[in-house]
Parts: C-alpha cells; sequence; structure tokens
C-alpha cells in the first residue's frame, strides 16, 4: 500500500483509464466479471510472451485490456482508438 503522501497513480493517464474502465461498467457496456476475465487474459498472455513483469507496467496492460474489451464490446474499432491515442500523443 502506498503511504498516504503519495499518488494511488503514476501518471494522470493511469487514473483516467481506471476511470473509464469503471464508468463504463457502471454503465453497463460490460460486466465487471468480462473486465477481470479481459485484464487476466492479458496478464497472461504477457506471462506467455516471457515478458518480465516487475509491476510497473500494470496500467499499460490494464489499458491494453480495456482496448480490447472496448473493440470486442463494438464500441470502438482499432482505426478509432488509434486516431484517439495520436490526437492525445500530438496534445
Amino acid at each position: 500500500m502506498s503511504p498516504p503522501d503519495e499518488p494511488v497513480f503514476a501518471e494522470p493517464w493511469q487514473a483516467r483509464a481506471f476511470a473509464l474502465t469503471l464508468k463504463l461498467s457502471e454503465q453497463g457496456y460490460f460486466t465487471w466479471n468480462e473486465w477481470t476475465t479481459a485484464l487476466a487474459g492479458e496478464l497472461k498472455s504477457v506471462a506467455n510472451r516471457g515478458e518480465v513483469d516487475d509491476g510497473s507496467r500494470y496500467y499499460n496492460h490494464w489499458l491494453k485490456a480495456l482496448e480490447t474489451l472496448v473493440v470486442t464490446k463494438g464500441l470502438a474499432d482499432t482505426v478509432a482508438l488509434m486516431k484517439r491515442k495520436e490526437a492525445w500523443s500530438a496534445a
């Protein structure tokens, strides 16, 4: 657990990814069980690829799982997600 004076998220985008996941689930776009299954699948893929996981890339995996679930559910396609990422990078 982080000491009280340390932020929970290392970067603002991590908090946004977390909040977006919660909001989409709360609004019924996917169940929390679907979400945990997607995240577990992403973490398993990372392990299967033999990537070293020291926990520092957790929210990268979180975001990848969210993107996969959003595409699977038809909420966006990969092209739309890529355009959004490029827009955020350019901003």
